[in-house]
């Protein structure tokens, strides 16, 4: 890497004092939590729509979805590495009609690593090129679920590592059914309950394509609260224009009479009124009750840009008058 001292500055002067803020706030009780340092889309910095950087502690992840200058792209890897904190930064190059690369300038990157969250441990892959093994922008629907969870059974649909299930767990769900067709992430699912020390009793995990597989979920319900949080577009296993409809259907099947049901859909080209007016049409009987908040370190300008976390809950039948 050349000697960034001597280039033209090429960062906002702004992104430092940015990401630093998203430092301190990841540091908690004395100990480094993962959190989102930069997220270009949310336009804080219209020039770098691009970049978005995630701390893994101790790893700095960079990610671009198209093309920066050389020398732009050193000043950031050498503003990372000047933290005490980071021991290695993470180049990966992403985006659709991109080729997927990645490289390490600065330390070394463990192919598995076990990161914090909200208290609650949880491993990831960093050198993924797709996604790591957490989604750090559902951090406040991890939280709010581990808050409802006491006593509950709990049904994980799309339930990718079980981040919902540990979180379910954390907070005294009396039962967590994972449900998602990688066999290869429920087994870094039942390691996420290992690592937390948690009664394996607890946690039930169905490697099935849950479009084909309805009667072998419904079996250990009914379910007090249901997490749907299905990728928005995955040709050959899920579209959510196509398929969402289908899942939520289901629920008046699955759920207990007062049941609450999470509702997840991650794509900005899409508002949350494409959830609601799914839940109109397929199960009228939940009532909408709140839009979870978007954690701060991924708030955009438009908030339906961002991922949207809806809540709602099963209205008990009206009983008939005599």
């Amino acid at each position: 890497m050349s000697d960034t001292s001597v280039l033209p500055n090429k960062l906002p002067p702004e992104l430092s004092a940015w990401i630093d803020h998203q430092f301190d706030q990841s540091l908690i009780d004395g100990r480094w939590e993962v959190r989102r340092l930069f997220h270009g889309r949310s336009k804080v910095i219209e020039s770098l729509q691009a970049i978005v950087i995630d701390w893994l502690p101790p790893v700095a992840v960079i990610r671009l979805y198209d093309d920066v200058e050389t020398s732009m792209l050193e000043q950031l890897v050498a503003l990372l590495a000047a933290k005490d904190a980071v021991q290695a930064v993470l180049v990966q190059e992403r985006g659709r009609k991109r080729d997927t690369k990645f490289s390490i300038p600065y330390g070394e990157v463990s192919e598995v690593m076990q990161v914090t969250e909200s208290g609650l441990i949880y491993q990831i892959e960093p050198l993924q090129f797709q996604n790591f093994g957490l989604f750090l922008d559902m951090r406040n629907g991890r939280n709010w679920l581990r808050a409802q969870a006491q006593g509950a059974n709990v049904l994980n649909l799309f339930s990718y590592t079980c981040a919902f299930s540990v979180a379910a767990i954390a907070g005294g769900a009396k039962s967590v059914v994972n449900v998602d067709v990688s066999k290869r992430a429920l087994t870094i699912g039942r390691k996420n309950h290992q690592l937390n020390h948690q009664d394996k009793g607890a946690s039930q995990f169905m490697p099935y394509d849950m479009l084909k597989s309805w009667s072998r979920i419904k079996k250990p319900g009914p379910y007090d609260i249901v997490v749907i949080d299905p990728p928005s577009f995955q040709p050959g296993s899920f579209i959510a224009e196509r398929d969402y409809c289908k899942v939520l259907r289901r629920l008046s099947q699955l759920t207990t009479a007062n049941a609450t049901v999470m509702l997840c859909h991650n794509d900005p080209e899409q508002s949350s009124q494409f959830i609601k007016t799914l839940m109109a049409e397929q199960c009228s009987e939940f009532v909408f009750e709140q839009h979870l908040a978007v954690p701060e370190d991924f708030a955009e300008q438009d908030r339906e840009k961002s991922v949207k976390v809806l809540i709602y809950k099963r209205a008990a039948p009206q009983l008939s008058a005599y």
